[in-house]
């Protein structure tokens, strides 16, 4: 596609391509948490849920044998807690009884297990694994569009078009850059072209 080359390399002399994880997170299973956690919820607010809930349960074990309850008293702020905390408490038990407490490394046996949908299975596969993946989140849903990588609404096709419009080697640094460039310039609402260093490229400019 055109301009995909050019906007790539902005993108990376901008922003670079080692972007750390904006969640923070000591094990794999806690990052598993995280982004179970950051639906409709900002990462900022995730890490203040996180800081303390991982405070309270210092391992996979104690987290499957908490109660609900007790769950949804720690992630509460976080939004969506009594789904989110049934979501968390099933997703270890799973990973216990079914993976040997081991966070999985394909797409089929993540998104199998409770809250976890294509977004977060490829967060995982990304940041854990480094396995090259695809993650739609809102910035990346608004600016693919606006840069005309997509025609599409839809996360799951949205994915598919970025793969085939983006170089595989791209595909895990394009998701955090597009992150980064979707808070500091290319927002939802009064986005900054004036200042965008895409802006002779984006067909949505202005």
């Amino acid at each position: 596609m055109k301009n995909v080359e050019e906007i790539l390399s902005r993108l990376d002399n901008t922003y670079g391509r080692d972007i750390p994880c904006y969640l923070n997170y000591n094990h794999d299973y806690e990052l598993l948490i995280a982004v179970i956690l950051s639906a409709q919820c900002t990462d900022e607010r995730v890490n203040k849920v996180t800081a303390k809930l991982f405070e309270k349960y210092t391992s996979l074990e104690m987290i499957a044998d908490a109660d609900v309850e007790e769950i949804e008293k720690y992630i509460r702020s976080a939004g969506l807690y009594h789904n989110k905390a049934k979501n968390i408490k099933g997703a270890a038990i799973e990973l216990i009884s079914r993976f040997d407490s081991k966070v999985p490394d394909n797409i089929e046996d993540l998104t199998s297990l409770p809250g976890v949908g294509r977004k977060t299975a490829n967060v995982i596969l990304g940041n854990i694994y480094n396995i090259p993946s695809v993650v739609v989140d809102t910035h990346v849903k608004r600016i693919s569009n606006r840069l005309g990588f997509t025609k599409n609404q839809d996360p799951m096709q949205i994915e598919y078009d970025l793969m085939k419009v983006l170089p595989k080697e791209h595909w895990i640094a394009y998701n955090m850059q597009i992150i980064a460039f979707g808070r500091s310039i290319c927002a939802a609402r009064s986005p900054k072209c004036h200042e965008c260093f895409l802006s002779d490229l984006c067909p949505a400019k202005e």
